[in-house]
């Protein structure tokens, strides 16, 4: 018959093993410089900030008019300065693995990189106006544009990752994919930040597409739901790892459709105009304006 152990040592075990070296090895961060993590509730207060300003009047602060608009834009704008420095400095600081790296320098840099962000905004404001309009346009049951920005994910998810796109080109470490993975675990669709992507594209639906963190996307593409533009292979080094950073996923020309289910794998083309059907495989390049449909088996 065992003998009952009391909790104290049952806790005292547990707590042995899970702080050996041999348990914690890969999944331990100790932070550089006592640096905290990047916050996930600022960021996130960052981008509704963002978004209000990107779509005045749409959200939280209703009542805005032409004469009061630079009041409000510069005064959002002055807490998203502040606040993202703070994250991009604590995303250096969580990549960092220089010995010599001053958190004085990361503050100055991050500081520098938020301002340069900024100057981004009217850019991502005309991109997403494109994209408004593709959605209202593209989908028969919108009733008005302002319908498509209050309630449909594509627009949610692309504002977040045409907002984190410009902070993975002005190379800052984390933050962008922490920004594009807070409108995947609430939309469903999982767009990289560093994919490319041009004016008036619209998801329809949009549960379930994946695209990739090297995707080039034209001008007037449209997806639906469960499609997915991703990596056929992942080549690896000599010492066995996956090469990183290379062109992987695949180029989609001007005015594009892909239907729901559609998989279409490695860095090939899609040619302008074409339409792939929908739950097609697609592991080769795409003539413009060519018809790809799913063949049945005979």
């Amino acid at each position: 018959m065992n003998t009952p152990r009391n909790g104290s040592a049952i806790l005292n075990q547990v707590v042995e093993e899970l702080c050996a070296p041999e348990s914690y090895r890969g999944v331990y961060h100790q932070p550089s410089f006592g640096s905290p993590m990047p916050s996930v509730e600022a960021l996130t207060e960052t981008v509704e900030r963002l978004r209000s300003v990107l779509f005045p009047g749409y959200f939280k602060e209703s009542f805005i008019t032409p004469r009061n608009m630079a009041y409000f834009v510069g005064s959002k704008l002055e807490k998203v300065r502040r606040e993202l420095a703070r994250q991009i400095a604590r995303g250096f600081c969580f990549s960092c693995t220089e010995a010599s790296c001053s958190p004085n320098a990361c503050q100055e840099r991050a500081e520098e990189l938020a301002d340069r962000f900024l100057l981004t905004l009217p850019k991502v404001r005309h991109l997403l106006a494109s994209d408004v309009q593709a959605a209202y346009i593209g989908d028969p049951a919108a009733k008005s544009p302002g319908e498509t920005i209050f309630c449909y994910p594509s627009i949610r998810a692309v504002t977040n990752q045409r907002l984190a796109h410009e902070l993975y080109r002005l190379g800052v470490p984390l933050i962008p994919r922490i920004i594009t993975e807070m409108a995947h675990s609430e939309t469903g669709i999982d767009i990289h930040p560093g994919a490319q992507i041009g004016e008036g594209f619209f998801i329809d639906h949009g549960t379930g597409v994946v695209i990739g963190e090297t995707s080039i996307l034209g001008n007037n593409v449209r997806l639906y739901q469960g499609v997915t533009l991703g990596a056929k292979s992942f080549p690896k080094d000599e010492r066995g790892h996956l090469v990183k950073g290379i062109p992987r996923h695949p180029i989609v020309e001007d005015d594009v459709i892909i239907y729901s289910g559609a998989t279409v794998l490695g860095r090939i083309t899609i040619g302008r105009g074409a339409i792939i059907g929908g739950n097609t495989w697609v592991v080769e390049d795409v003539p413009p304006g060519a018809r790809v449909y799913r063949s049945e088996p005979h």
